[in-house]
């Protein structure tokens, strides 16, 4: 397989820019959209059963990206190090660096499960979940963490197979998974054939043996030396100074990715708080779960838009990883100002579709007239911020395969907790309306994109961490 990881290599260093980043993001296109159609399959049963179902995995979610995150910033430092070592074809070196990674993960992950399935009640509690979604998010919370150790190493085997340039391999894997998703859901929600009734439940249930599924195919390519990375045991052993250094990288991203996680769990409650004040102020009970349901919505088909701009974001970051790797600053600069500018472009035409189809494209979900009716406020006020968080995103990406993640944790928060969440809220609370809380979510957009995109021109991300 080294033949492989060295001719991409040379395809990443020495080809075309444009060219080898379509050739490598366009797998990972592919691949973001099947998580997206994960998301989409649930989204779409659900909202079958009614507005409080439909609502129950969004609200679980945030919960379990915030402990995720944390063992995904040690993913993303172990994502540095081996790109960065195949650019400098220390093969054996990105072995050893790709199973510490994933021995961490599976330990951390364990440890997720738990204790997200015993705090879950408090969790939600903490996000102001109305009693009516209440019931059904708490089931589907427990059985999602019960199967986050699968989530985790499937994501593991996905980040070690972009780091050597395979992204063609993880696709194939997800597509498998979803199809199997696409399959249980609606056996397992609605109990057709010989499968049991058993509605959000069923839909978590679906979830986890899909993700089960594809981790372990994933560790079996890994651990048979099928794919550019091989694991052995000889390299699950502990390497004490290894994880130090896999620890100092990681440790910002995974602060960055926790708080930021935390602060989509805030993010929830803000709507659920801004929602009922709106109906307390209008005379309609229960707003706050039409403005959840219109957030779930609009959230399924933001990762629908930048399932695009993620895919050509992860893309470049393999290159410039290498890139830098190999001290090829300018080349890694020059990679990542093209992709801002295809990134911009993309969401930029995804949001006209967005903005003429929006009542069908909500219609297809739930026919309901208040989420409907909601989401003219969503286009109004937030909708012409999604392109200029393909920038955003994109700097977030160098700076993380840089392993720059002090940069990309400060970034994150400070779009979240120092602009999104003061504003969504307050203007929220100070026009009494949802409006308000669409726009602080448009306007941190493009602040964030305004600062990243400064602080990327500065240049001091253009340093090797294999060498310190």
């Amino acid at each position: 397989m080294r033949h492989k990881v060295e001719a991409m290599r040379e395809q990443i260093l020495n080809g075309p820019i444009v060219k080898t980043l379509i050739l490598l993001a366009y797998p990972l296109i592919i691949n973001q959209l099947v998580q997206v159609l994960y998301n989409l399959t649930d989204t779409f049963w659900l909202g079958k059963l009614g507005r409080t179902e439909l609502s129950a995995p969004g609200t679980a979610w945030p919960l379990v990206w915030f402990f995720m995150s944390i063992g995904m910033g040690f993913a993303t430092a172990g994502f540095a190090f081996v790109s960065q070592y195949v650019g400098a074809r220390e093969y054996d070196k990105a072995n050893r660096a790709a199973g510490a990674l994933y021995s961490l993960m599976l330990i951390f992950a364990t440890a997720v499960g738990i204790t997200g399935v015993v705090l879950a009640p408090q969790l939600l509690r903490l996000m102001n979940v109305s009693d009516t979604i209440y019931p059904y998010a708490l089931s589907y919370t427990r059985v999602i963490f019960a199967g986050i150790p699968f989530s985790f190493t499937l994501f593991a085997f996905n980040f070690l197979l972009r780091a050597v340039g395979d992204t063609k391999t993880p696709v194939k894997i997800n597509i498998a998974t979803v199809i199997l998703n696409i399959i249980l859901d609606p056996l397992f929600i609605f109990g057709w054939g010989p499968f049991p009734e058993l509605g959000v439940v069923g839909a978590a249930i679906a979830t986890m043996l899909s993700n089960t599924a594809g981790s372990i195919v994933g560790g079996y390519l890994l651990f048979t030396g099928r794919v550019g990375i091989h694991l052995t045991p000889e390299t699950l052993k502990p390497d004490f100074h290894f994880y130090s250094r896999i620890f100092r990288v990681g440790l910002p991203a995974s602060i960055g990715n926790s708080t930021t996680a935390l602060g989509f769990v805030i993010l929830t409650r803000v709507i659920f708080t801004i929602g009922k004040l709106y109906g307390q102020t209008h005379g309609i009970p229960n707003f706050e779960d039409v403005a959840f349901a219109t957030y779930s919505i609009t959230n399924r088909l933001t990762n629908f838009m930048f399932a695009f701009s993620d895919g050509i974001s992860m893309a470049m970051g393999t290159m410039v990883g290498q890139a830098i790797g190999a001290k090829l600053y300018d080349r890694a600069k020059e990679i990542a100002e093209k992709t801002m500018v295809i990134n911009f472009t993309i969401l930029g035409v995804g949001t006209l579709l967005f903005i003429f189809f929006r009542v069908p494209i909500f219609r297809f979900f739930i026919n309901d007239p208040a989420v409907i009716a909601e989401s003219a406020k969503v286009v109004k006020y937030f909708s012409a911020s999604l392109p200029f968080f393909g920038i955003f995103a994109a700097v977030n990406n160098v700076f993380q395969s840089a392993g720059q993640t002090k940069k990309s944790m400060v970034l994150g928060m400070v779009r979240l907790w120092g602009i999104r969440l003061p504003l969504s809220y307050g203007l929220g609370v100070l026009m009494r309306d949802t409006a308000g809380m669409w726009l602080g979510m448009g306007l941190s957009n493009v602040l964030g994109a305004v600062m990243a995109l400064a602080w990327f021109l500065k240049g001091s991300w253009m340093k090797a961490i294999i060498e310190e």
